[in-house]
């Protein structure tokens, strides 16, 4: 951290203290069905700004911290995004293939936000969905993807190789 290179200890503590595995694992199966919704989206967003400030965690990976210490980013940079999903029904957000014209200006009026972002918030999510469906078929495939690292397995060799200095 004195050095500039982040803070990864303090990064994984911070994920851990979040980190809930039996909703892990729910999520991983309804992404591994292309299920993956709104609801689950405002659910990432929401673990997320428990977290803390995103520039402190952004700082906090290697190579990453001094370049965001001059970069502006808002405090609140989710809130027009949890504004938009919270306009939506309960059953858009469930189906977002059901969010047509009219739909997104209801959206676009009952969150404050305008049709262009809700259309970009809707392409975002779009695409992700993609690349997680892709990512699906390569698993499927007998292609492994690499998987996550243990949290607790990482901080504990990280606090060994501190001491050690």
């Amino acid at each position: 951290r004195i050095l500039g290179m982040g803070d990864i200890v303090s990064f994984v503590e911070k994920a851990q203290e979040q980190f809930d595995e039996k909703e892990a694992q729910r999520l991983q199966k309804k992404i591994a069905k292309n299920q993956f919704d709104f609801e689950d989206y405002l659910q990432q967003i929401n673990q997320i700004r428990k977290m803390g400030n995103i520039k402190d965690l952004i700082g906090m990976i290697p190579g990453i911290g001094n370049k965001v210490k001059d970069l502006h980013i808002e405090e609140d940079a989710f809130k027009h995004i949890e504004a938009i999903i919270k306009s939506m029904t309960k059953e858009e957000r469930q189906n977002p293939l059901l969010i047509d014209g009219s739909r997104r200006r209801r959206i676009a009026r009952g969150s404050g936000r305008n049709i262009q972002e809700v259309n970009q918030l809707l392409k975002q999510f779009t695409e992700m969905k993609k690349m997680m469906k892709t990512l699906n078929k390569m698993t499927s495939n007998g292609r492994n993807m690499p998987k996550m690292p243990n949290l607790n397995a990482l901080k504990n060799q990280m606090q060994q190789n501190q001491q050690k200095k």
